[in-house]
């Protein structure tokens, strides 16, 4: 049967007229696809860039807080777009992170970490925890509480925060509220069920696209840098110790089975965990038709999950 039948009927047209990627033939053409559109800026998000320093060299942020917010410390959120490691930029979530200023009233952080091939493993996730130390050391400057900070990130991203929250960790800090991997990109070995399903032309982001992606971003060294859950954080052995965790995923998505299988493997870990699995959905559907009940239903998830996480003393969580 094919996917497209199976998808939800107000998702479909937008699923169907999707050119689909091309990440060996033409890398250039497929980032352009996920260039960011212009949008209608809120006026109560305030926004700004700068350099800060990366894992090698000045790495670009861009911050979100509340326009007008008064000498208060404000929680604190790293948003890590995403992209399959290989595509995308900070660009093409204002929209959302603006979202999330609103709604969980929080000073965003994006970081443009650096993409593959041309920056294959570490070069993002040193940029990633780069930027989340950043973000802690310039507390003050950034008027944040240290004490409730949160990773969140989608599809490559979602990979990268898994793999931020793991360093994190591992390295003692800095420490983490929430982690929030939307419909990561967690798994190389492409042997799931799901990995196997998502094959058609054009689909966004099917089995081909995942297997380029990843070879692009392991590079050479793909049979070293695969062993390390810093890469590819389904290796991880022991989950205990990660910070509560919110998730979910399109029944119709490539990442469905080694999302579930991450959730399972928190949860027997003894982490807290919130999973939402939606019924007739793609990778990135929420963002493809936002105007679609089921999407609003899933970005309303994840954005009241972040406020309950952020502001725990409202009487949220």
């Amino acid at each position: 049967m094919s996917i497209e039948t199976r998808i939800l009927p107000e998702l479909r047209e937008v699923y169907s007229q999707f050119p689909g990627f091309q990440l060996d033939e033409n890398l250039e053409w497929s980032r352009s696809l996920v260039s960011a559109a212009p949008v209608k800026r809120s006026e109560h998000v305030n926004t700004t860039s700068r350099k800060i320093p990366g894992a090698r060299g000045e790495m670009l942020v861009k911050i979100y807080e509340p326009a007008g917010r008064t000498d208060d410390l404000l929680p604190a959120m790293l948003w890590i777009h995403g992209g399959g490691y290989v595509l995308g930029h900070p660009d093409m979530d204002d929209e959302l992170c603006e979202h999330f200023v609103q709604t969980a009233e929080c000073v965003v952080v994006s970081v443009n970490y650096r993409l593959a091939p041309e920056h294959p493993y570490p070069a993002a996730i040193d940029d990633c925890y780069a930027g989340l130390v950043w973000m802690t050391e310039e507390a003050e400057l950034l008027g944040i509480d240290v004490n409730r900070v949160a990773i969140a990130g989608a599809s490559g991203g979602g990979g990268l925060t898994a793999a931020l929250a793991l360093m994190a960790r591992d390295k003692g800090g800095p420490s983490i509220i929430l982690q929030m991997p939307l419909y990561p990109m967690l798994d190389n070995r492409n042997i799931t069920p799901s990995s196997h399903e998502i094959t058609e032309e054009g689909a966004i982001w099917n089995r081909m696209d995942n297997l380029a992606a990843w070879n692009m971003y392991l590079g050479e060294e793909n049979d070293v840098s695969g062993e390390s859950p810093y890469a590819v954080p389904s290796r991880e052995e022991s989950l205990a110790g990660l910070p509560p965790t919110y998730t979910c995923v399109g029944q119709l998505d490539l990442f469905r089975d080694e999302t579930i299988e991450y959730v399972t493997r928190l949860a027997q870990a003894g982490v807290d965990v919130e999973f939402h699995l939606y019924s007739g959905c793609f990778h990135l559907f929420e963002i493809f038709v936002p105007e679609a009940e089921v999407s609003q239903r899933a970005v309303h998830g994840y954005m009241d999950a972040m406020a309950r996480a952020l502001h725990p003393k409202k009487g949220l969580c």
